[in-house]
């Protein structure tokens, strides 16, 4: 006779349980985030070089079209984009990679029990060592640019870096679950990233995005309701450093010389970035609480659903 399948099932667990034994399977996630750089990068002659060579790529086609075509009149325009999509990076490689890390699991969710947290969790670390290493990459770009960096708010980075983890970690364990049971989820996601992307201030200005909201009668500050805003504004103004530029302006008398400013950046001070930055924080917090609970309602059923 036939052994009869296994299902594993998950235990019910607190919030604070679920933390814990997230915490208990630190090794195990360890392996998997090492495990998902492998498979990646698996029979690749440069190997994680590709993970630098994307942005790079990137950077001269945005820099050619804004920069060259539309004349932004960004100074250093590549060290403005790196400094952007560094975090935007991280954070849609993430939930575009976590959305699928449950379904793409199924044999090792129905063998054996873990904190199945740890599927979305482990992508998220993956493109985590992806964001150091480019980063270092920026960092020297700036280190032999005559740049005049600031190294007052250099620091602030590291705030910066926690909350888009916390808000990363939140989105990625909610996709995961969700699209166990609702398998559109991971290509609705890619249009709303697209879209995500075009309404952070990473390409266009700050201060583009906010006239524009201000001649619709809309507050400024509305483009903080984007918190991907708040901490792309953060990691532009520690590593580029730079709040204005200038561009190219019509002038039949002296089309060379003559410029109109633009402000790249707001005008404010390390309080004003760090409370907006703390808003998104506490907000990400409890997202993930949120998704974690509705992580251990679900998984109940992952077995049946995969």
């Amino acid at each position: 006779m036939t052994a009869p399948a296994t299902t594993v099932v998950a235990p019910d667990r607190s919030i604070l349980e679920h933390i814990s034994s997230l915490w208990d399977y630190r090794e195990l996630l360890g392996n998997l985030v090492r495990k998902e750089l492998k498979v990646r990068y698996k029979n690749s002659a440069l190997g994680f070089l590709w993970s630098l060579l994307t942005p790079i790529m990137q950077m001269v086609i945005y820099t050619i079209v804004f920069q060259v075509i539309l004349n932004l009149g960004i100074p250093y325009f590549p060290i403005w984009l790196l400094s952007g999509t560094l975090a935007w990076n991280l954070f849609v490689g993430s939930l575009m990679g976590a959305t699928q890390s449950v379904t793409g699991n199924s044999s090792l969710v129905n063998k054996v029990w873990f904190p199945r947290e740890i599927l979305p969790l482990s992508v998220v670390g993956a493109n985590s060592v992806h964001f150091v290493l480019q980063l270092i990459v920026l960092s020297l770009t700036i280190a032999i640019a005559p740049l005049n960096f600031h190294w007052q708010w250099l620091w602030m980075i590291v705030p910066a870096v926690i909350v888009l983890l916390i808000l990363t970690a939140a989105g990625s364990i909610f996709l995961s679950a969700i699209n166990v049971y609702a398998r559109d989820t991971q290509h609705l996601v890619d249009l709303v990233l697209l879209f995500w992307f075009w309404m952070t201030p990473i390409l266009v200005p700050w201060h583009n995005e906010a006239t524009e909201l201000v001649n619709h009668g809309l507050p400024a500050n509305l483009i903080l309701v984007n918190p991907m805003a708040s901490i792309v504004l953060v990691m532009q103004r520690c590593l580029y450093g730079r709040v204005s530029g200038a561009r190219p302006a019509f002038n039949p008398k002296n089309p060379h010389l003559a410029r109109v400013p633009v402000q790249l950046l707001p005008f404010e001070g390390q309080w004003w970035y760090l409370r907006n930055l703390g808003i998104v924080g506490a907000v990400s917090v409890v997202l993930l609480l949120l998704a974690i609970k509705l992580f251990g309602k679900l998984e109940s059923d992952f077995a049946e659903r995969l």
